[in-house]
C-alpha cells in the first residue's frame, strides 16, 4: 500500500523508541523482526525477560538492538512507583496499589515515556482499549488544548476523486460514543493534525450533520454548529466547515449550491462524524461497499502517541501501527 510505504519511509526517517508492552505476546515479537529488518523504530519489549527471550527463540527472532525491561528488576522501578503515587493519591491511591499498578507493563511503559525513556507505546493484541488506553489518561495526560482522546480512520478509496484522490480521514469512528460539542471540536482539531503529519495533507475539515447551513433544525445540529464554532475559535487557522451534510462536504457542485463560497464544502479531506454510531457505520459502509482500505483506528489526542491494536491483529498489523505510532511522535 502507498500510503503505509510512505508513513514508514517518514518511520526511518527519524527513528523513534517505541515501547511495546506486550513484550511476551508472541505476534508482538515476530513484528519486532520486521520493525527491526526495516528500520522503523527502536524498540523496547516490557515482560519477564526469559518470557521475552523463549518467545524470541520459538519463532527464531533476533532480539539484538532490542531493549528489554522487566518492570520489577528495572533501576527506575522505585522512582516510578513514588512519582505514580503522586500522581495519584488524590483518587486514593495508596503507595501499596501504586507498586502494583507499575508492576503492569502498560502502565511501565507509560511511566517511561513520560520519564523520557520513549517516544511512544504501541499494545492491544491481548488488551482490552479501555486497558490499553487507561495508563496514557492518567500518566501520560492530554496534548495542548485538546479535552479528549480520539480515534481516526484514514480511507484510501480506489479509483476516487473525493478527498485527496480518493484518501480521507474519518473520526471519531471508534472512541466516543456521544461527544459534547466541546470533545466534537478536539476531535475535529486531533483528526486535521494526523490528517497532515501522516498523510501530509492540507486538511479540509467537514462538521457532518444531517442538516447543512440551518437546512433542518434540532438540537442535534445546534452541538454540530456549535462544535464547528468553538474549532474556529481554538484553531483560527484550520480550514473548517459546518454544519455539512455529507455530499454537501464531498461534491464540490453541491457543496457550492448549499454553502457557496465555502473553502470545504465539495472538497472536504477530513470528515467529522457526529457521533461514534454515525462514524462507525459509515467507515465501515466505505470500507465494503466502496472498497476502500480503512487504516485504524488511529489513536489521537495524548501528549505522547498511544496506538490500541486489535486483539485479532496479525504480525503486519503490529508493524503497520508501531511505524504510525513513530511517525506521529516525530510530529509531537
Amino acid at each position: 500500500m502507498a500510503l503505509m510505504e510512505s508513513i514508514k519511509q517518514k518511520a526511518r526517517s527519524e527513528k523513534k523508541r517505541i515501547l511495546l508492552p506486550e513484550g511476551t505476546e508472541e505476534r508482538t515479537v515476530q513484528a519486532v523482526a520486521q520493525i527491526q529488518s526495516e528500520g522503523i523504530a527502536d524498540v523496547t519489549l516490557l515482560g519477564k525477560t526469559d518470557e521475552i527471550q523463549a518467545v524470541a527463540r520459538k519463532f527464531n527472532v533476533s532480539l539484538d538492538g532490542v531493549t528489554l525491561v522487566d518492570p520489577e528488576k528495572d533501576k527506575d522501578f522505585s522512582d516510578y512507583v513514588a512519582t505514580y503515587y503522586e500522581m495519584r493519591k488524590d483518587k486514593g491511591v495508596t503507595s501499596e496499589k501504586a507498586e502494583a499498578m507499575m508492576k503492569d507493563t502498560k502502565f511501565y511503559a507509560a511511566m517511561m515515556i513520560l520519564k523520557g525513556r520513549g517516544d511512544g507505546m504501541v499494545a492491544g493484541a491481548i488488551s482490552t482499549t479501555g486497558d490499553t488506553l487507561r495508563p496514557g489518561l492518567q500518566i501520560i495526560k492530554m496534548a495542548k488544548g485538546i479535552s479528549v482522546v480520539s480515534s481516526c480512520f484514514i480511507m484510501e478509496v480506489p479509483n476516487s476523486n473525493y478527498g485527496d484522490h480518493g484518501m480521507l480521514i474519518f473520526g471519531d469512528c471508534a472512541v466516543n460514543p456521544c461527544p459534547t460539542a466541546e470533545q466534537l471540536a478536539a476531535i475535529a482539531v486531533s483528526s486535521a493534525q494526523t490528517a497532515k503529519s501522516l498523510c501530509g495533507m492540507e486538511p479540509r475539515v467537514a462538521m457532518l450533520s444531517f442538516s447543512t447551513k440551518g437546512s433542518a433544525k434540532h438540537e442535534l445540529v445546534d452541538k454540530v454548529v456549535e462544535a464547528t464554532r468553538i474549532v474556529h475559535e481554538i484553531a483560527p487557522e484550520l480550514n473548517v466547515d459546518g454544519e455539512l451534510q455529507a455530499d454537501a462536504a464531498l461534491v464540490e457542485k453541491v457543496g457550492q449550491l448549499k454553502s457557496p463560497g465555502s473553502p470545504v464544502a465539495g472538497k472536504a479531506n477530513v470528515l467529522i462524524f457526529p457521533d461514534l454510531q454515525a462514524g462507525n457505520i459509515g467507515y465501515k459502509l466505505v470500507q465494503r461497499l466502496a472498497g476502500a482500505e480503512a487504516i485504524g483506528p488511529i489513536c489521537q489526542g495524548f501528549k505522547y502517541p498511544i496506538n490500541d491494536l486489535s486483539r485479532g491483529c496479525s504480525v503486519e498489523d503490529v508493524v503497520s501501527v508501531v511505524a504510525i505510532t513513530a511517525v506521529q511522535a516525530q510530529n509531537l
